[in-house]
Order: C-alpha cells, then sequence, then structure tokens
C-alpha cells in the first residue's frame, strides 16, 4: 500500500479507500444501514472524502465488524471513564496482524528513527493484564521489537513510582537510552509524585505520552505536560512525543519534534501538530454538516484510515481540531457539552428504522 515515511503511495489513497468502503457497505450491517440511511450508494462513490464517516458512538451501540463474534481474534475496549464499562466503545478484529505492521512502520520513524535498539519503560498496564487495551497491545508490539529490557509500572490503576525510578537507575548505570511510554494522566501522576526530585534517564532516550484526561479529576495543558516530563526525565523537550489514537481506529498520529531533531525530517509547522501516516487522512470538518472546512479553520476530526479494512474506514469523532496545508492538524480537545450535531445525527441513522 505505501512505502515508510520517506516515501510514496504505491496505490491511488481515493481507490482503496472507495473499494474497502465498497466492501464494509456488503459485509459490515452497522456501516450498510448507515450508507443506506444517509442514501449513499457505494458504488458511485470516487473519492474517500464522500464516504459515510461512523460515528464513535457507533462502536459502543452497535458491533462494527466484517465477520462474526467467533471469529475474533482480539477485541479492542475503550476506557470508558466516563460512561461506565457498559458504555466502551468496542474495536472487534479477526487479525492484528495490520494493526501491528501499521504500528510499527509509523511508530518506528516517529519515535526511534536513529536507533534499532532501545530499553523500554511503560506507565500502562501490560498486555497480560489488559488485553483489551489497543495502547497495551502497540506498546508490547514496540517493545519487542526494540529488544532492550522492558518493564511495565501500572497495576491495579495505580503507578508503580519505585518500580519507575528503578528502571530509569539501570539504564543509567549502563548508559543504555530508553523509550518511556504512558498516558498523559500517569505522567502527570509521575511528575506531581517526583515534585522536585528528578529521574534522569541516558542521553538519546525519549518519552511518549498518549491521552488526555477524560473522567479524571485534574487536567494540565499540552505545553506545561511536555515542559514537566522533559524536566523529570531530563530529556530535550524535542524527544517528548505525543500520540494520538483511539480504539476506532487501527492507526496512529505523531508529533514529529523527534525526528525534526535528529535531523530525520523538516521542522514540523508546529511543535505541537500531529502527522498522519501515508495510509490515513484526516480533514477537519463542519460540526453541523459534516462537509470539509478550510485550511486553517477549525472542525470536527474526520479521519479515513485503510486499516481500518474489517469494521469502518471513515470515522467521525467530536475531537475538535484545526488543519494545517502539509496535512498535519493541531489537537484544540474535545467538544464540549452535547454531542455536536453532526454526529448526533449519525448515529441516530444507526438507531431509526429504515424508512
Amino acid at each position: 500500500m505505501v512505502s515508510a515515511m520517506e516515501g510514496t503511495a504505491c496505490e491511488d489513497f481515493d481507490a482503496l479507500a472507495v473499494d474497502i468502503a465498497a466492501f464494509q457497505c456488503d459485509a459490515v450491517p452497522t456501516v450498510a444501514r448507515l450508507a443506506e440511511n444517509r442514501g449513499i450508494d457505494p458504488a458511485a462513490l470516487t473519492q474517500a472524502d464522500d464516504i459515510v464517516a461512523l460515528s464513535c458512538d457507533a462502536f459502543r451501540l452497535r458491533r462494527v465488524a466484517a465477520h462474526l463474534p467467533a471469529q475474533d481474534s482480539r477485541c479492542f475496549r475503550s476506557s470508558g471513564t466516563t460512561q461506565g464499562a457498559a458504555a466502551r466503545s468496542r474495536h472487534p478484529f479477526r487479525s492484528t496482524k495490520t494493526y501491528a505492521c501499521g504500528a510499527l512502520a509509523w511508530g518506528r520513524p516517529m519515535l526511534w528513527p536513529d536507533r534499532e535498539q532501545l530499553r523500554f519503560i511503560g506507565l500502562i498496564a501490560p498486555e497480560a493484564t489488559a488485553a483489551d487495551s489497543s495502547l497495551s497491545f502497540m506498546l508490547a508490539r514496540f517493545a519487542e521489537t526494540l529488544g532492550g529490557p522492558s518493564s511495565w509500572h501500572w497495576h491495579d490503576g495505580q503507578l508503580d513510582l519505585d518500580g519507575v525510578a528503578a528502571a530509569c537507575l539501570a539504564a543509567k548505570d549502563v548508559a543504555e537510552p530508553v523509550l518511556v511510554a504512558g498516558t498523559a494522566f500517569a505522567l502527570v501522576h509521575l511528575c506531581d509524585a517526583l515534585g522536585d526530585q528528578r529521574l534522569p534517564l541516558p542521553t538519546g532516550s525519549r518519552v511518549m505520552q498518549t491521552g488526555g484526561f477524560k473522567g479524571q479529576s485534574r487536567e494540565v495543558d499540552s505545553a506545561t505536560l511536555r515542559h514537566a516530563i522533559a524536566e523529570s526525565f531530563a530529556v530535550p523537550a524535542s524527544h517528548v512525543v505525543g500520540e494520538y489514537g483511539m480504539t476506532e481506529l487501527s492507526s496512529q498520529l505523531y508529533q514529529a519534534t523527534l525526528r525534526a531533531a535528529l535531523g530525520c525530517g523538516p521542522a514540523p509547522v508546529s511543535d505541537t501538530a500531529y502527522h498522519a501516516p501515508p495510509w490515513v487522512r484526516v480533514r477537519a470538518v463542519d460540526p453541523v454538516t459534516l462537509a470539509p472546512v478550510s485550511f486553517g479553520s477549525e472542525g470536527l476530526c474526520r479521519i479515513v484510515d485503510l486499516a481500518n479494512v474489517d469494521s469502518s474506514v471513515a470515522i467521525q469523532t467530536d475531537d475538535r481540531i484545526r488543519q494545517h496545508p502539509n496535512e498535519s492538524i493541531e489537537l484544540l480537545g474535545r467538544t464540549e457539552g452535547a454531542t455536536p450535531r453532526g454526529c448526533s445525527l449519525a448515529a441516530e441513522h444507526l438507531l431509526e428504522p429504515n424508512q
């Protein structure tokens, strides 16, 4: 489909996207129902922007899959922190091979373009105890590929600060660089717990932080958090890389500050801009009409992810973004209050009987 980050697409993005959409209209009842109620003829589609996008709400209201439950090899679920476990989104997979391949193909150039091996410190639950977490699954693949010693320090909803400190000291003692990865909430907890103390990492270390503060009691803006993480681990701010992903997707976006600092790519338009892999297209759309808005304007985040073959290739979120001409995006936070009208209508179309 595509080569590495420096490469180009081997097939036309729009052609692949509409082919996948047509398959899903045949094989995924939830997608078929939405397309029919929106008057979309899959055979008439010519470009990705015309594919009907499934609201993230659909993944908690209906099963979204081209296969039967008995064929699930894994089902990823969202945390469900704001509305309880019953409201968790579910994303079934009959195979995780494409997910793993894509995660490594984009994670490598964005997080370790300069090294073949790194130690790994995870501030999330290990895959063995969080089999339904797409983040734990992805980071387990990272740790395996990086090949160095790895450790995990989030257990029963608590951060093992002593374990993190010991892992950082072990890396420092042998001067082996580390990839630390964790949620924003876990990293804030770590920075708060450290106070004026530091856990200095060897030169060449980097930190990946992901996720917001949904359902948590405290929120910290991204610039403040980046500075605090850099201070706590004694790494350059450029080596703190934000990741954007969600249960409903099979791919991730990353900030490009590390690549730029290492001379592996041009300076990003903004330190806080997120970049998608070549097999993902992100658009800012109007919250009512869901039509694309102009570059530089604020809108809701619409994502076409070609790796979402067995679910829905087009996803409509209620995250607010601003899109840059170079295809990167700024995350502006989640929509406050009620679900945006466009997303609400998309969800209603799944529940209403066909007229």
